[in-house]
């Protein structure tokens, strides 16, 4: 009973220790992928050819559910300020809804979404059926860095696709709302893009391209450690795929918070 009370009194102690541990193992992965990425490019032995897959890969289980959220968010957007703007008479404004909100928080976290969801369940999948299979640990005997041969592509082509994808997002759902908005509203074509021009700017795509890719970057490191510490067959790499969608997701929204905040302390919201 001493024994069994004693455990329980430890239990919370010892599932913090091996959080702190398994975030401590993220956080050395999150550092060494990249450094991996460059040292590797620098020497001309950087996998590239597994990289260009896997981008491939995720752009082809992306570009259409991406095209597919696009289209009926503007849609949204468009009815829902339309009819706002014109119960004050401001319909001309409907086009800088596009700048400030597609362009600032919209397109990243839907390409976080995308990448989330398709992009972190492929590669946690692979990589922990690779290491249930133990063919990670047959890497390691052979002296091969599974980090640097199977982490790093994916973490770069994650990287360079979730931006793609955050641009693909704006054009649809920019465009969709456009086509409401003139067609089924009455604005005029010319004030709709004028007051898009005077809300967003280069800064927010660049801040929106910025946050797409901070997004990939963070799914494919969870992603990875979560396929690499995988154990326990088929319902390992299950839970492994379930906790990289999960927390992933779940990352990118707590960043975008903090990115937020700090972009709106340097560069404060237009309004002309």
């Amino acid at each position: 009973m001493v024994d069994s009370g004693h455990t329980q009194a430890w239990a919370p102690a010892e599932r913090i220790d091996a959080s702190t541990r398994t975030l401590g193992r993220v956080v050395r992965l999150g550092v060494r992928a990249p450094a991996m990425i460059a040292i590797d490019i620098v020497r001309w032995r950087f996998p590239l050819r597994e990289a260009l897959i896997q981008g491939w890969f995720f752009v082809s289980v992306s570009i259409l559910p991406a095209i597919l959220i696009a289209l009926p968010m503007g849609v949204v957007i468009a009815v829902q300020v339309g009819s706002i703007t014109e119960n004050i008479g401001a319909s001309s404004m409907a086009g800088a809804v596009g700048g400030m909100g597609v362009m600032q928080q919209i397109a990243p976290m839907a390409a976080a979404l995308l990448v989330g969801g398709a992009g972190a369940s492929a590669i946690a999948s692979d990589l922990a059926s690779r290491t249930i299979r133990e063919e990670i640990d047959a890497l390691r005997a052979m002296g091969i860095d599974p980090h640097q041969r199977l982490v790093a592509p994916r973490v770069l082509a994650m990287t360079i696709v979730a931006p793609m994808l955050a641009v693909l997002v704006i054009l649809m759902s920019i465009l969709a709302s456009f086509l409401v908005a003139s067609i089924g509203q009455g604005v005029a074509p010319g004030s709709y893009w004028l007051s898009f021009g005077s809300f967003a700017s280069v800064t927010d795509l660049v801040i929106c391209i910025g946050k797409a890719a901070v997004f990939g970057y963070l799914v494919a490191i969870i992603a990875s450690a979560r396929g690499l510490e995988a154990q326990g067959g088929p319902k390992g790499v299950a839970d492994a795929v379930n906790a990289a969608v999960v927390l992933g997701i779940l990352a990118c929204m707590v960043v975008n918070l903090a990115i937020t905040q700090v972009v709106l302390l340097f560069v404060p919201m237009r309004f002309l």
